[in-house]
C-alpha cells in the first residue's frame, strides 16, 4: 500500500522501519524542525532523521498546522492510507478524507484506557500490573477510534519510562506491521471502544517532578521510575537540587531486618542510613526509600556510594 507515515518521537521510529519494509511510504508527516541544545540550534524530529537514512528521497513534510498548503502537499503523494504513531496533532476531517483507506494509529496503552498523550508514564504512576499497545482506526475524538489490535504487556513494577517507551516502540511497530498487512488483504477486524470502560492521562509538567516524601515509599518510586528521564524526579538537599535516578522502596523495620540496627522513625525525608548493600535509606510517610543513583545539579550521576562520600554528615540530613 501507498502509505503516509506520520511520527515525530524516538518510540515512532521503529514502526517507520517496519511500515517501510513492507509498504511503499510515499511520505512522511513530522513536526518542524525544534530549536534544542545551548546553542538553539535547530533539530529535525528523531522520525525525520529516521527517514533520511531509510527512505533519502522520500519528502518530509514538516507543517506548524494542517491547513490547506499540508492537505495539498500529501493529496500529491497519492496515499491510500496514513499510518500515525505520536505524531503530536490532531487530524481534522478534511486531511483524514484524503487517504481512501482511512487511518491507523498506535496508540501505547490498552485502551480504552489511558487516553491521551502520557499513557506510559501514567500506567507507572498508578502501580499497574500491566499495560500494552492498541493500534486504533484514527477518529475524529481523541483516542476513541475502533480497535484494530491490543497487545497485552505484563509490567514488573520496576519499568521506567524510558525502558517501557524502549520496549512500547518494537510491540507497536509489530502490531502496526501486522495490522497493515489484514487491512491490506481486507482481513482486518474492528471492535468498538468500551466507553464505560474509558481513562485519561493527562499531560506531565516539569514542576510534577519534586518529590513529596510525605507519601509512601512505593508511590515515591513510583514517580522516579515515571519521570526518567522526563520531567526527573528531584529534591533539595541542604539547599541543592538532587536528581533522584534510582530507587527501591522498603518497608518500615527493614533496617532491623537486614541487621543494620534500628533505623528509628524521623520526619519524611530524614536520611536515617546508609546501607551498604540497598543505598541511602530516606525515611517516607509509610516506609524507606532506598536512592540507589543520584545526580546533583550540575555534576554527573552517581552511584549512591560514591554520591554519600561526597556528602559531609548524611545520616540525619533531610531531604525536601
Amino acid at each position: 500500500m501507498r502509505v503516509l507515515f506520520a511520527g515525530s518521537p524516538e518510540i515512532a521510529v521503529p514502526a517507520l522501519a517496519a511500515v517501510v519494509r513492507d509498504h511503499d511510504v510515499v511520505g512522511v508527516l513530522t513536526n518542524p524542525e525544534a530549536a534544542k541544545g545551548r546553542g538553539l540550534r535547530a533539530v529535525r524530529t528523531p522520525v525525520a532523521e529516521a527517514a533520511a537514512d531509510l527512505i533519502p528521497e522520500t519528502p518530509i513534510l514538516a507543517f506548524e498546522r494542517l491547513g490547506a498548503e499540508a492537505r495539498e502537499a500529501a493529496a500529491a503523494l497519492k496515499p491510500e492510507i496514513l499510518a500515525c504513531f505520536a505524531y503530536g496533532r490532531i487530524f481534522g476531517p478534511k486531511f483524514l478524507a484524503l487517504f481512501p483507506r482511512g487511518g491507523v494509529n498506535v496508540h501505547p496503552s490498552l485502551l480504552p484506557r489511558y487516553r491521551g498523550c502520557a499513557p506510559i508514564p501514567w500506567a507507572i504512576l498508578n502501580r499497574e500490573s500491566e499495560t500494552g499497545v492498541t493500534v486504533q482506526r484514527l477518529a475524529l475524538e481523541m483516542d476513541r477510534g475502533a480497535i484494530l489490535a491490543r497487545e497485552v504487556v505484563p509490567l514488573s513494577g520496576r519499568e521506567t519510562t524510558e525502558t517501557l517507551s524502549a520496549l512500547m516502540a518494537e510491540r507497536g511497530a509489530d502490531l502496526l506491521a501486522s495490522v497493515l498487512q489484514r487491512i491490506e488483504r481486507g482481513e482486518a477486524t474492528e471492535e468498538e471502544q468500551d466507553e464505560g470502560q474509558a481513562t485519561y492521562c493527562s499531560l506531565l509538567r516539569k514542576e510534577d517532578g519534586r518529590v513529596d516524601w510525605a507519601l509512601p515509599a512505593p508511590d515515591i518510586d513510583a514517580r522516579i521510575r515515571a519521570f526518567h528521564p522526563w520531567p526527573g524526579a528531584y529534591a533539595e538537599l541542604r539547599g541543592q537540587r538532587v536528581n533522584l535516578l534510582e530507587s527501591e522502596p522498603f518497608p518500615e523495620g527493614a533496617l532491623d531486618a537486614g541487621g543494620n540496627g534500628s533505623a528509628g522513625r524521623r520526619d519524611p525525608g530524614t536520611v536515617v542510613a546508609l546501607d551498604k548493600s540497598r543505598g541511602i535509606m530516606v525515611q517516607t510517610g509509610n516506609g524507606l526509600l532506598a536512592l540507589r543513583r543520584l545526580q546533583l545539579q550540575t555534576k554527573k550521576p552517581l552511584p549512591f556510594r560514591e554520591f554519600a562520600n561526597g556528602v559531609r554528615d548524611l545520616v540525619g540530613a533531610r531531604f525536601h
